[in-house]
């Protein structure tokens, strides 16, 4: 399960045999033919590319012939919301959907997919920009569940968020300030929105959430692990759906 593919061959043939390329790396000025043609390609592909020093792509070289481009490949393809939604609907149960705002750990990821696929939830969304992508690390900390729960990738969050809400779901964002979660109804349609425990869901990404729920907490520290708020507020919602 491959996570980087080096040199300028590789790479471009990474791209035209249609692998899912997450981040394209190239060293920084750095305008040769080859490596505008690679460029190309990941701009076809809606790429995210980033120019870096060489001192970063050797430290992210494992073979040292990376030839100024590494290319950061997906370890699982990527659905669609409309997969996502689809399996709720042959389920016949109303969707359960987590999204994920900023979460940048790959271990974080892989367990809250894991968690999901326990807690029943339909699948997970994720942006584009400011996240970590389906690696290999994120496939084994999944413990499995990504074989079966669909994570979809997104370019704007906010636009998905209104795209759901038109198909009847509404949106519960974990907010430290929010309403304690038991005193909610947290049954229907929902999607539960989920940022990282450094700065929480964003502003405009909360805005767009119908309301906020908190975990009670009697701790002498504020807040919890991403993957562990996700667990607490996934099994919630099951408990607020079996007992309906």
């Amino acid at each position: 399960m491959t996570e980087m593919i080096e040199g300028r061959n590789a790479v471009l043939e990474a791209f035209r045999s249609g692998k899912c390329v997450d981040k394209l790396f190239i060293l920084d000025g750095c305008q040769d033919g080859p490596v505008r043609t690679i460029a190309r390609e990941a701009r076809k592909h809606d790429t995210i590319v980033k120019f870096v020093p060489k001192e970063r792509l050797d430290s992210m070289s494992e073979t040292g012939a990376h030839q100024g481009v590494i290319a950061q490949v997906a370890a699982y393809d990527y659905s669609t919301v409309e997969d996502i939604l689809k399996k709720a609907e042959d389920k016949g149960e109303p969707p359960f959907i987590i999204l994920l705002d900023n979460i940048e750990d790959p271990h974080n990821l892989g367990a809250i997919i894991r968690t999901a696929n326990l807690a029943g939830a339909h699948g997970v969304i994720i942006p584009k920009h400011r996240a970590v992508g389906l690696t290999a690390t994120v496939a084994k900390t999944s413990a499995g569940a990504l074989n079966y729960t669909p994570v979809a990738k997104v370019a704007n969050l906010r636009q998905t968020i209104d795209e759901l809400k038109e198909k009847g779901i509404w949106f519960v964002c974990a907010d430290m300030d929010g309403e304690v979660m038991y005193r909610q109804n947290l049954t229907g349609p929902i999607g539960l929105v989920i940022g990282n425990e450094g700065n929480g869901v964003s502003r405009l990404v909360k805005e767009k959430c119908d309301f906020t729920t908190a975990i009670p907490m009697k701790g002498d520290i504020d807040s919890l692990n991403a993957s562990v708020a996700a667990g607490v507020l996934a099994f919630e919602i099951v408990r607020q759906r079996l007992s309906k």
